[in-house]
């Protein structure tokens, strides 16, 4: 028998009560790069973050995300 797969998303977050989870998913992403460059890149405390943030943004955003911040020009406060 092939191991079972425990799918999860992000938690409800008060903050975000409409079902457009655009601001939800952009505050994950921050969260998220914040918390890398508070704890450093090794930390395991960060990877609830990405976790919450990869369940909710499409791909073609973070890959869009990840290319501004390479290139300094990255919209949002981290």
């Amino acid at each position: 028998m092939a191991d079972e797969i425990e799918l999860k998303t992000a938690p409800a977050d008060f903050r975000f009560p409409t079902t457009n989870q655009t601001r939800h998913c952009f505050s994950r992403y921050i969260e998220f790069h914040r918390c890398l460059a508070e704890k450093g890149e090794g930390s395991n405390q960060c990877e609830r973050f990405a976790r919450y943030y990869r369940s909710l943004c499409p791909g073609e955003w973070i890959d869009k995300w990840n290319e501004q911040r390479e290139n300094g020009t990255f919209p949002g406060p981290l």
